[in-house]
């Protein structure tokens, strides 16, 4: 192999975990059926709420009724993966999102469509995901190996980001010229098709010891996740990048003042498309040891490519920059999730995967709030610029507060060393007792 296609090769996605798992290849593959099925929900249930109602509040107050049950059912969601099965977790809340999806489409057929059962799936959905996603999270520390962490984060990452940009897509064609109905059916067959995925996922039940779920266990994976400031530091810099940063609920009023309304959609889709190009040439994470890095230069890349896009005044140069944002954005989440996963400890590794469903939720959210606000205030351009500014200083504040996280190190890091000692005897067990002691 010549020197310049090795290195060409050495860029490409790291394809070790799906070699290596094949409960690894049947998530990955569940998770992208799921996504581009629930895309179609995702496009037509708002557009259903316009269509009934004509009411920007009425569509903006479905956000409202998600918050709660993200909240409740993520946290009570890492309890749960903790002290059952986490294989049932997952079929199950697959089988009643698929079920939800049908009373959409119960409704849709209906002469004239209700507009309660909309809002009460909503909350539903939202609360069924949030109960899900510890399970899935704390499963990928056990099905992949330790080494192969950030890989395997970096395929879970290229999955989403090409759902991201052909989901939505899909989605409006389908909802635009098939209608609300068909696009409905087209999310109960992708859950179905889930389910049977699901169903051939290997057991993988709790420690023997695992106590049943509680506000005291849900306690003490906050007490540990305190006490650790490697930990610490990734929940903090990602929420502060989200809060300070996330300027998408602007961006119609961005694309107003640069006279680009067509740009709208390209503004949305930029920081996937930069995503997407920063997974297919993610083979070189694989052997950084210095996660941390990874998690500081990412959100600090966030942050000053969002200063950049609301600076500029030529779109192409913020499409450009908000491109570089979701490169940033990626980069460190790679860092963040080889992090939790390579030092959370197994009995523990649901509850902390709720905090973490919290940590990434809940400040995209606040970040919008912010964004409006401030863009009220001192103008659309001005909100964003400052947001970038005020990430980047916040990162370096906190990398002061915590500098742990800047000297994280795989290979050296006691809790990572535990973890993979953990993992490792774990493997040289019973088959039959391993999933239980990992």
């Amino acid at each position: 192999m010549s020197p310049a296609l090795a290195k060409f090769s050495a860029l490409l996605p790291d394809l070790a975990p799906w070699r290596a798992s094949r409960d690894f290849r049947l998530l990955w593959v569940q998770g992208l059926v799921t996504f581009f099925s629930s895309a179609m929900a995702m496009i037509a249930l708002p557009l259903q709420i316009k269509e009934l109602t004509g009411s920007p509040l009425a569509v903006g107050a479905m956000g409202a009724v998600e918050l709660v049950p993200l909240v409740v059912f993520g946290l009570y969601g890492g309890a749960l993966a903790d002290a059952v099965d986490r294989r049932k977790v997952i079929l199950l809340t697959e089988a009643g999102l698929g079920l939800l999806a049908a009373v959409l489409l119960v409704n849709a057929l209906l002469p004239e469509p209700m507009l309660w059962p909309l809002y009460v799936v909503a909350a539903g959905v939202s609360a069924l995901a949030a109960l899900q996603r510890p399970a899935l999270d704390s499963l990928l520390a056990r099905i992949v190996p330790h080494e192969h962490q950030t890989a395997a984060a970096a395929l879970n990452s290229l999955r989403w980001q090409m759902g991201a940009i052909a989901g939505p897509a899909l989605a409006g064609l389908v909802v635009a010229y098939a209608g609300h109905p068909y696009a409905y059916g087209v999310t109960i067959a992708g859950f179905a098709a889930s389910v049977l995925l699901c169903r051939r996922l290997s057991p993988a039940p709790p420690a023997h010891d695992a106590e049943k779920p509680s506000l005291r266990g849900i306690a003490e994976g906050a007490r540990y996740a305190w006490s650790r400031p490697v930990l610490l530091g990734t929940y903090a810099i990602d929420l502060a990048a989200m809060f300070f940063a996330f300027p998408n609920t602007i961006f119609p009023f961005l694309a107003d003042e640069l006279d680009a309304d067509w740009s709208l959609g390209l503004m949305y889709a930029a920081g996937s498309a930069g995503s997407l190009v920063l997974g297919l040439t993610s083979g070189w994470t694989s052997k950084v040891r210095r996660h941390g890095l990874l998690v500081v230069g990412g959100a600090a890349g966030w942050g000053l490519a969002i200063a950049a896009a609301g600076w500029f005044g030529n779109i192409w140069l913020v499409l450009l920059c908000l491109a570089f944002a979701g490169a940033g954005d990626m980069l460190s989440g790679l860092g963040r999730s080889t992090i939790w996963n390579q030092t959370i400890p197994e009995e523990l590794r649901g509850r902390l995967a709720g905090i973490e469903v919290l940590s990434y939720s809940v400040g995209p959210q606040l970040g919008q709030v912010r964004a409006g606000a401030m863009a009220g205030w001192t103008g659309t351009r001005s909100a964003i610029w400052t947001g970038g500014v005020a990430c980047v200083a916040s990162v370096g504040l906190l990398c002061l507060a915590l500098p742990k996280l800047l000297t994280y190190d795989s290979e050296t890091d006691e809790d990572s060393l535990r973890r993979k000692a953990q993992q490792e005897a774990a493997r040289g067990a019973d088959p039959r007792e391993a999933a239980g002691t990992a």
